[in-house]
């Protein structure tokens, strides 16, 4: 009897067993092809969902007091969006959702395509409902009765055992939520017909496929079944990448093929159309690519991860030191300190440092220029040329290309304080400051005037006033419309020097704040201790860039602008007609009743001779008032 009880209980064991392999679905680089050009993932969406429901957004939206917005909000979201593709698919959303239990993955794949109309990417997505199979099964069958007895003429097809069902699309399926690109017509040609779309879509276990050709879903097929087509997996700069930056299980992450990607739209023939620009033979993508370095960029890469301490994003972009040019060469910045310097205050609410070579970079930007146009170089230095000669009248041996672009030094400082009023015009205005670090200040003022001076006339006049032994010039720029019919509003920049920093703003008492920090009575900003323990989630300030930013403050500012405009209905006019009654600011709580939720961010971002990172870190506020 126990012998036969073991026996009994060594088969419910193997067949638990069995069952608990055949529920695994091998994760999105172990099922995605090789030619996947770029994929976003949620590996397990219970998990994920989990740790939303303890995150600051997540409480912050669904906080009581928000209810009145939020549900507006989401009345005109199901009504504009959910409700249409109800409608195209004649099924529940909420059916769906209920079964993103495991896995949840998009992807788009080469798919053959030549970056041409004809044959199009493919677009992936998977979906594991995991111990929900049952009920993906009972919706499939139910989704495809539907589209059977509305009149759709769907087929099936086998591919590696797996039997797809095929959905022929028309024109007007989600036509309310995809742009629809308009159709290229060659000059003396008819347009070519638009091919119809077909949705492929399948279950394996507790698995959906979905796809837009068969060439899409059949890899997926195969290595599912025991195929061996070639994997993302294997594919090599996705294989460099997996170890640094998809370990210790993301909540969720994604990944680009650079080398792909950039290679085939580096393919698009220019646009020959009846509608296509006189320059598009002359900016075509190959230039602009290779013009720019994107050409050496292997691979771009993403991860969100959550902790009890807070949300780390991680931005990884793979592009070997030896081969950068461009826009990579610009940005791979030296390992030099960006931490917040004594004479910021400590009240900024936001603050950013680049230690950025500012002669590189525009030896750089004058190289992709002369790549993508000569003859655009060529405007731009007639427009330098004509600046000098204004200039020269006054002072013969200026020379706008030495004063300004041969003058940078390798710091850029920004910050900005909290708003002065409380108007949508104060949020899109807030009071900053400038600081470039320069060799010779007074000659980088003179460049500054002389470039100004060609879209502003400049009082010669109006002599630089004196502030604590240092000039303070005013620069006029353009004059800023405030209301139709009224006379535009007269605007300056204003300039100063100290500590080796050219200082700009066009709030003058930050100038002179700036100015008075070197009497060294400011309370800093590095003594911030929340702000040096968020830093140490970043690598720290030593990687060439560093900013922060005082959400708490930034957002108490938001809640009250909007709240205020939306009062006077002059928010409304931020957003299309069509969507002005989605967001009803006047719902909005006292901000009081929701600074729980936001504390600080950092952000720092450094270079080695594998590629650039960029790492944000959002602390998870102390639950006070």
């Amino acid at each position: 009897m126990i012998t036969k009880l073991i026996r009994l209980g060594c088969v419910a064991a193997g067949l638990a067993g069995s069952l608990l392999l055949q529920a695994a679905i091998p994760p999105a680089e172990n099922l995605l092809p090789a030619d996947t050009l770029a994929f976003f993932t949620v590996p397990d969406c219970n998990r994920l969902t989990e740790a939303m429901k303890t995150s600051p957004p997540y409480r912050f939206w669904n906080d009581e007091a928000m209810k009145p917005f939020h549900d507006k909000f989401m009345a005109k979201f199901n009504e504009k969006f959910v409700g249409v593709v109800e409608k195209d698919l004649g099924a529940k959303v909420t059916d769906f959702m209920a079964l993103l239990q495991g896995q949840f993955t998009m992807a788009v794949t080469q798919n053959g395509s030549a970056a041409h109309d004809d044959t199009p990417p493919g677009l992936v997505l998977l979906l594991d409902a995991k111990d929900k199979s049952a009920s993906l099964k009972t919706n499939l069958a139910a989704l495809t009765k539907k589209w059977t007895d509305s009149g759709r003429l769907l087929r099936t097809d086998k591919i590696h055992g797996l039997t797809f069902t095929i959905l022929p699309l028309n024109s007007n399926d989600f036509s309310a939520i995809l742009p629809k690109r308009p159709a290229v017509q060659e000059l003396g040609k008819q347009p070519k017909p638009e091919k119809p779309g077909e949705m492929y879509f399948a279950q394996f276990e507790s698995l959906l496929i979905v796809g837009n050709s068969i060439k899409a879903v059949e890899p997926v097929a195969a290595h599912l079944t025991g195929g061996n087509a070639p994997l993302l997996a294997e594919e090599a700069n996705f294989a460099a990448d997996k170890p640094a930056q998809f370990r210790d299980s993301p909540a969720y992450y994604g990944w680009v093929n650079g080398n792909k990607l950039f290679s085939m739209l580096a393919q698009t023939p220019p646009d020959e159309g009846e509608s296509a620009s006189p320059f598009a033979s002359a900016f075509t993508a190959g230039k602009i690519i290779g013009a720019t370095g994107l050409a050496s960029l292997k691979s771009a890469s993403f991860t969100l991860r959550e902790s009890p301490e807070g949300s780390s994003v991680t931005v990884h972009i793979s592009a070997p030191e030896a081969e950068r040019a461009g826009l990579l060469k610009i940005f791979a910045l030296p390992a030099k300190d960006a931490s917040a310097p004594p004479f910021v205050p400590a009240e900024v609410v936001k603050f950013s440092r680049v230690r950025l070579d500012g002669k590189l970079a525009w030896a750089e930007l004058l190289k992709m220029a002369a790549g993508i146009s000569p003859q655009g170089i060529a405007s731009f230095n007639s427009v330098i040329d004509m600046a000098n000669s204004f200039a020269q009248a006054k002072n013969p041996g200026f020379d706008l290309r030495t004063a300004l672009f041969g003058n940078l030094g390798d710091d850029i400082i920004t910050y900005q304080k909290p708003l002065s009023g409380d108007s949508l015009a104060a949020l899109a205005d807030p009071p900053t400051l400038y600081l470039v670090a320069v060799a010779n200040p007074e000659t980088a003022i003179t460049a500054i005037k002389t470039i100004a001076g060609l879209s502003a006339p400049q009082d010669a006049s109006t002599a630089p006033r004196e502030f604590l032994g240092r000039k303070i010039h005013a620069v006029a720029l353009r004059p800023a419309a405030v209301q139709p019919g009224a006379p535009p509003a007269p605007r300056f920049l204003h300039v100063s020097s100290s500590a080796g920093y050219l200082a700009l703003s066009q709030d003058a008492p930050l100038v002179e704040e700036f100015l008075r920090s070197a009497e060294g009575k400011v309370k800093p900003l590095s003594d911030n201790l929340a702000l040096t323990e968020a830093a140490q989630h970043v690598g720290g300030a030593g990687g060439g860039m560093f900013g922060f930013e005082n959400q708490r403050e930034t957002m108490r500012a938001t809640f009250k602008a909007f709240k205020n405009s939306a009062a006077a209905d002059s928010a409304m006019k931020l957003f299309p007609p069509a969507f002005r009654d989605w967001a009803d600011f006047t719902l909005l709580p006292d901000y009081l009743l929701v600074q729980k939720y936001f504390n600080l961010s950092v952000y720092a971002g450094s270079a080695n001779a594998d590629g650039l990172t960029m790492k944000i870190f959002s602390p998870h506020p102390a639950q006070r008032n």
